[in-house]
């Protein structure tokens, strides 16, 4: 007698899964890193999931909750073996299913253009464009940081929230701590009243080094935190090593310093959201974004 199971199941991701999780993320051809998954699990682990198809591994999502204004999804993946049968779909509507569950009033992603007809069919909508931009350190000038720019230290992360909901919408207390252990480099700017002007981090990738948070309160910041952090990022790893920067395509000033450095685009992006979205930010403000699956 033939079995009458659902040849899917959706369960919560685990860290026995990690190695699956990551080595599809490879086939991708993605840059997050086994650190990147740790990370997601750490934040959230209730909102990690994992497709079975007759119980073989399949498929990934993964949920950022920021409060109850806004969440993220992201690493949405499925097994090439896999694909075609629903399985990134149904992870879509489980995870959007939790996040309401849990009260998020605005969930957010970053599309590619092939993803956004998907998107667009669960009534995800547009609110701008990025892109990811591709190169070297050692193309940017190579000059002494700014001396308004000192590294970053865990303390910092509990003086964020005026600069980073200016800038994305809402406070990411979890990425900053997160990241500040990541192993990668961070720089601040303080204001003249004893903030935070501007703060961004470069960290190691699978593919290549990943510019990004950065945010700051001006272009003059931002430009100089940028160059800051590829100049260390420069002295601290090889120079001939790759870095990604994705850049909201409204803050032209970066991306013309993109442009000038000899970066080229690597691919579009799309930033999407559902429901209410009253986290807009300020994507001028945003010089580097955390990376497609954080925003």
């Amino acid at each position: 007698m033939e079995s009458t199971r659902p040849a899917l199941c959706l369960r919560k991701l685990t860290s026995a899964d990690l190695a699956f999780a990551d080595s599809i993320r490879a086939l991708a051809g993605w840059n997050q890193t086994l650190a990147d998954w740790e990370r997601f699990l750490a934040t959230d682990p209730d909102g990690c999931f994992l497709a079975e198809w007759r119980g073989t591994p399949a498929g990934t999502a993964t949920t950022t909750i920021y409060g109850a204004q806004l969440a993220w999804i992201g690493m949405v993946l499925v097994h090439p073996d896999f694909r075609r049968r629903g399985i990134g779909r149904a992870l879509l509507q489980h995870a959007i299913a939790y996040l309401h569950n849990r009260g998020v009033r605005c969930i957010k992603l970053d599309a590619t253009p092939e993803g956004k007809l998907v998107y667009d069919a669960l009534g995800f909508r547009t609110e701008w464009t990025l892109k990811r931009w591709a190169g070297r350190p050692g193309a940017a000038k190579r000059a002494t940081p700014a001396p308004e720019l000192r590294a970053w230290r865990p303390a910092d992360a509990a003086f964020v929230e005026p600069l980073d909901t200016a800038a994305f919408g809402v406070w990411r207390r979890s990425l900053w701590v997160t990241l500040g252990s990541a192993g990668g480099v961070g720089l601040v700017t303080e204001s003249k009243n004893g903030g935070l002007a501007g703060l961004g981090f470069v960290r190691p990738g699978s593919q290549a080094l990943h510019l990004g948070p950065v945010i700051a309160n001006s272009p003059e910041v931002g430009l100089d935190l940028i160059e800051g952090l590829m100049v260390r990022a420069m002295e601290a790893r090889n120079p001939g090593d790759t870095i990604f920067w994705d850049i909201p395509d409204p803050n032209e000033r970066a991306v013309s310093w993109a442009q000038g450095h000899v970066l080229s685009v690597q691919r579009p992006l799309i930033r999407m959201f559902l429901g209410e979205n009253a986290t807009l930010g300020d994507p001028r403000r945003q010089f580097a974004i955390g990376g497609p699956e954080v925003g």
